[in-house]
C-alpha cells in the first residue's frame, strides 16, 4: 500500500537532526509530491530542473500543466522553439490539467494551430485553460467546445485589426465555473438583445474586458449561481445592460457609465467596486452613474476612485436628489486618482462657479479670480461623500491613494469636512501574486539551492536542444 503524502513528507524528528546540512531533502519526496510542486513553476523553470539529477532528468515530462510565458524569454523566436520542443518531448500519456499560454506582440498562426491542436488532443483532462495573444480573428472557440471538463477559461485575443473574434452564441462547458473574456464581439438575436452566458449553468465569476455588442442594443447576463461581476473598458455601442443574477454579490466597473443597468440590477449586491476615468466628461454618464448608485439597495462596502465622485458631481443639483439607497453602506473607500485630462477639471469648475453663483455675483467672482491664479478643484468634490452617507452616516470612510505627493491634504480634508470616522492612509503595497500557495513556493524555491551543489553533467546534447536561452536561469 503506498503512503499519503502526509506520511511521506513527515520525517522522525531525530533522523531530521542526523541529517547533513548540505543534503537534499527533496530527495525524501515521491514523485507526485515533486510533480504538483512543479505544476506551479513557469515551464520554462520547471524544465531547468532536469539538470538537479538524474532523478530529474525526465521529471518534468510529466508535470500536469504547462505555464507558457513569452516574457520569460528574450526573443519570441526562442520562445517559439521552446514551445513546439516542450509539446512534442512531453510525456503524451500525462493528463494535462491546465494550460497558461502567454505570447507577446503578433502571433505566428503556426505557433497558434499548435497550441490549439494540443489542447484539442487533451480536451478530456483539461480543467484550466487561460491563452492570452494578439491575432487574426481565428476560430479559436470551436477548439474549446469539446473540452467539457472545463471549470476556468481565460481568454484574451487582441485583433491586429478593429474586428473581434465572434463569440459563440451557444457554448456547452456545463463545467464552468470561471470566465474571462477580452477583445470579443457578442451577437444579438430576434429580440434586439444578445445573451452569450445563458449556457453557463454553474457560472461563478465572470469577467469582461474591452468587449463589444453587435447588432443589439441590451447585453443580458442570465445566471442563479453568477457571485462575482466585473466589466473593464466595455464598448459604448449598446444601450443596457440587462441582469438576472439573483445571487450576484460583488459587482467592479472600470469604464465610462454608458448603459443602464435593469432587470433585478444591483439589488442583490454587497460589494461594489466604480472607477471612471476623467475623459467621461458628460452629464448624460454622470447620470447613469447615479442611476446605479440608487440601485444599491444592499451593498455594504463600496470603494471609488475619486474621478468617479468627480463625474457624479456633474448631475445637476446633485445634493437636492433623496437616495433611496446606500442605506445599509458600513464601509466607503475613496480613491485618490490625479487626473490626466483637463476636460474634467473644466466642467468641474463651471458646476462650482455654477454654484458660487446661486449664493452672489461676489462669490462667483472671487473663485473665478482664483481659478485664474492657479485653484483646482478639489479632487473629492465638496459635499460629496456626505450625500453618498446620508442614509449611512456611522459609515467607515477610508482615503487612500498611491500618489500621495500628488494631493494636498489640506484640501481633502476640507473637502470631507464634517464626516464622521473617516482615516487617511497611503495605499499599501501590492500583496504578492496568490497564484503559487506559500508552501509549494517555499519547497519550489529549494530548487535552487539544490541546483548549484549538484551541477549536473548527464543531460545529453539533443536534450540540452530544449531551452535554447536556459542554461544560464531565467532572463
Amino acid at each position: 500500500m503506498s503512503k499519503s503524502v502526509d506520511e511521506v513528507i513527515m520525517i522522525p524528528p531525530k533522523k531530521r537532526a542526523r541529517r547533513d546540512d548540505n543534503e537534499d531533502s527533496l530527495s525524501d519526496l515521491p514523485d507526485c509530491v515533486l510533480l504538483h510542486i512543479l505544476s506551479f513553476l513557469n515551464s520554462k523553470h520547471a524544465v531547468q530542473t532536469c539538470i538537479l539529477s538524474t532523478r530529474w532528468k525526465h521529471l518534468w515530462k510529466r508535470i500536469p500543466t504547462l505555464i507558457l510565458h513569452s516574457s520569460t524569454f528574450s526573443t519570441v523566436k526562442l520562445f517559439a522553439t521552446f514551445v513546439t520542443r516542450i509539446l512534442t518531448l512531453r510525456d503524451s500519456s500525462t493528463a494535462l490539467h491546465a494550460l497558461e499560454f502567454q505570447r507577446r506582440g503578433i502571433i505566428e498562426t503556426k505557433l497558434l494551430t499548435m497550441i490549439l491542436n494540443y489542447v484539442c488532443s487533451h480536451n478530456t483532462h483539461i480543467q484550466r485553460l487561460e491563452i492570452d495573444v494578439t491575432a487574426d480573428v481565428c476560430p479559436i472557440l470551436s477548439c474549446f467546445s469539446k473540452c467539457r471538463a472545463l471549470t476556468s477559461l481565460k481568454l484574451s485575443v487582441c485583433p491586429k485589426s478593429y474586428t473581434k473574434t465572434l463569440f459563440p452564441k451557444s457554448l456547452n462547458l456545463p463545467l464552468l465555473t470561471s470566465l474571462d473574456l477580452a477583445y470579443f464581439t457578442f451577437c444579438g438575436s430576434e429580440n434586439d438583445c444578445a445573451e452569450p452566458f445563458s449556457a453557463f449553468t454553474k457560472l461563478n465569476s465572470l469577467v469582461i474586458r474591452g468587449c463589444k455588442v453587435k447588432d443589439a442594443q441590451i447585453l443580458s447576463i442570465s445566471s442563479e449561481t453568477l457571485v462575482d461581476l466585473t466589466m473593464h473598458r466595455f464598448s459604448s455601442k449598446f444601450s443596457q445592460i440587462k441582469l438576472s443574477t439573483p445571487s450576484l454579490f460583488t459587482f467592479t466597473f472600470t469604464g465610462i457609465p454608458v448603459q443602464k443597468i435593469c432587470g433585478n440590477g444591483l439589488s442583490s449586491v454587497r460589494q461594489v467596486n466604480i472607477d471612471a476615468p476623467d475623459y467621461a466628461t458628460s452629464v448624460e454618464y454622470a447620470l447613469v452613474l447615479l442611476t446605479w448608485l440608487q440601485d444599491l439597495v444592499s451593498v455594504e462596502s463600496l470603494i471609488v476612485t475619486s474621478t468617479t465622485l468627480q463625474v457624479l458631481s456633474l448631475v445637476p443639483d446633485l445634493f437636492e436628489v433623496k437616495l433611496p439607497s446606500l442605506c445599509n453602506l458600513k464601509s466607503l473607500e475613496v480613491e485618490l486618482i490625479p487626473l490626466y485630462s483637463g476636460f474634467l477639471l473644466f466642467y468641474m469648475e463651471e458646476v462650482m462657479l455654477k454654484k458660487a453663483a446661486a449664493k452672489s455675483r461676489k462669490e462667483a467672482a472671487k473663485l473665478r479670480k482664483a481659478f485664474k491664479a492657479g485653484l483646482k478643484p478639489p479632487p473629492i468634490p465638496d459635499g460629496i461623500v456626505g450625500f453618498l452617507l446620508q442614509n449611512s452616516p456611522a459609515s467607515k470612510v477610508n482615503i487612500t491613494t498611491g500618489c500621495p505627493s500628488s494631493f494636498n491634504l489640506k484640501q481633502v480634508e476640507e473637502s470631507v469636512k464634517g464626516v464622521k470616522n473617516i482615516n487617511y492612509c497611503s495605499k499599501f503595497a501590492a500583496p504578492a501574486s496568490s497564484a503559487v500557495p506559500a508552501s509549494a513556493a517555499e519547497s519550489a524555491s529549494a530548487v535552487a539551492p539544490a541546483s548549484a551543489a549538484k551541477m549536473a553533467t548527464n543531460v545529453d546534447n539533443s536534450d540540452s536542444m530544449l531551452w535554447p536561452d536556459l542554461e544560464h536561469g531565467p532572463q
